[in-house]
């Protein structure tokens, strides 16, 4: 299983090359349209005396950079790293020089240092998205000290206050910062719950796929149960009439041995065919050790406890999404163990649950209210010591979660007891994992279980 750290850089890798070109030129156009907006209407409507033509000089190497982008390189090319580093410190540079044209931090506009920041921070790892923090910094504090400032026509200059030209600063400053790890952070949790719903889809996928070939042998055998045993039956006969002739019947003999054969490798890859409505359901108990199945030998013990009432007992769908997730659970037990996993079974009229337990060290005070979030990297801290290169173990828990919400249970984590609770036996002093369905949710009708087969389409 890949290990969160090198599944968060290669997400950061393929999240460098999202920016299409097209994207940052029609930000731009419209960046340009609104600086040579606002500086006519600051001139024309308001009277503010600009210096127009190093204005549009700055507004100018802007439409330049475009042109030079629209006309080299398609609009569909995806950008490197490095070309959206550029880009992006184009578009600090060139802003930063506008606001020095225009009254520095006096310019309400200066906000606008933000957006190439957050797009850094979107697309950008994060060494990088702090080099153009930085530079925006510097640029934002030099500017401040050293722009023209703005003044009427009658002369009089447009100055904030200093305490909150500093205030103004300040709020920019703490807005670059926020903004960019808040954009980031959220940014990493989108990429970090698309990847592990893919990984969550491919599993599924894959189980179903499993499932559908098992359908698929089981219908098979079944078909070809009546022609195998015929030819069996024809090979016996001319056997004995064959007495004497030993070429000939040893060919009949050898005809009857590989018709069994073929009976007998169909029943081996058939034991489960979805296709067949009595092996589409199941009872509860029977789809816990089917999940359990794969673990049996790995030298751990998983102990199969039925809790509920001896009669009554539920049946339900063999959905793959419930057989894989539960397979989640029990092989999470096992690797964290010492000697035995329970897996208990338990119903009532209103409820179906099971629930999962080991005798190990449990879950880890730090990482229990995360279970179910992908990459939870370690169950507890000297994990790496006991079972070391073992990790990624959220993304296999995130994996069963998600299965079995899908098909409507609820999936709580928790710890035996305080290990340091005496008088407690050592073997319940593991984790336990909660599955619980609503009855009405799970269970399947008996009219359903009692339907007639269907063909395979």
């Amino acid at each position: 299983m890949m290990s969160a750290v090198s599944g968060d850089y290669i997400g950061q890798k393929a999240r460098s090359n999202w920016l299409r070109l097209r994207t940052l030129v029609y930000v731009r156009w419209f960046a340009i349209a609104g600086q040579l907006l606002a500086l006519l209407l600051a001139q024309e409507l308001y009277g503010i005396v600009l210096p127009f033509l190093p204005c549009l000089l700055a507004v100018g190497l802007s439409v330049l950079g475009n042109l030079i982008a629209i006309t080299a390189y398609p609009d569909n090319r995806r950008l490197s790293e490095g070309e959206t580093v550029f880009m992006l410190l184009f578009d600090i540079i060139q802003l930063s020089f506008l606001l020095a044209l225009t009254g520095g931090l006096n310019n309400p506009f200066a906000v606008l240092i933000l957006a190439p920041v957050t797009i850094a921070a979107t697309v950008l790892p994060t060494r990088l998205t702090l080099f153009l923090g930085s530079v925006a910094v510097f640029l934002v504090t030099l500017v401040s000290s050293f722009h023209l400032p703005l003044t009427t026509q009658d002369g009089a200059i447009l100055r904030m206050p200093n305490v909150f030209a500093f205030g103004f600063w300040v709020a920019i400053l703490v807005s670059i910062a926020f903004i960019a790890v808040y954009t980031r952070r959220v940014t990493i949790e989108m990429a970090s719950m698309a990847e592990a719903l893919l990984a969550t889809q491919m599993a599924l996928a894959r189980e179903q796929k499993l499932t559908d070939l098992g359908g698929v042998v089981a219908a098979t055998a079944h078909e070809l149960g009546t022609p195998l045993a015929t030819i069996k039956l024809v090979s016996s006969e001319l056997t004995e009439e064959l007495e004497g002739q030993d070429d000939l019947q040893a060919d009949a003999r050898l005809i009857g041995e590989q018709a069994k054969r073929c009976g007998d490798i169909l029943k081996s890859m058939g034991r489960a065919g979805k296709d067949d409505t009595h092996l589409r359901t199941a009872p509860l108990i029977a789809i816990v050790e089917e999940a359990a199945d794969p673990h049996m030998d790995r030298g751990k013990l998983v102990q199969f406890e039925v809790l509920g009432p001896p009669t009554n007992h539920p049946t339900i769908p063999r959905k793959p999404e419930i057989i894989h997730g539960l397979r989640n659970l029990i092989q999470n037990a096992v690797d964290f163990s010492r000697e035995t996993v329970f897996a208990e079974v338990n119903w009532s009229d209103e409820f179906v649950s099971v629930r999962i337990s080991d005798d190990g060290k449990g879950f880890s005070p730090q990482v229990i209210n995360r279970l179910g979030d992908p990459f939870v990297r370690r169950r507890f801290s000297s994990d790496t010591t006991s079972r070391p290169g073992y990790e990624g173990m959220g993304l296999g828990l995130f994996i069963a979660k998600t299965l079995l919400e899908r098909s409507g249970a609820r999936v709580d984590f928790s710890n035996g007891f305080d290990p340091l609770t005496p008088g407690m036996a050592e073997n319940h002093r593991g984790a336990i994992i909660h599955v619980e369905w609503p009855r009405s949710t799970i269970e399947v009708p008996e009219s359903f279980i009692l339907e007639q087969n269907r063909p395979i389409r």
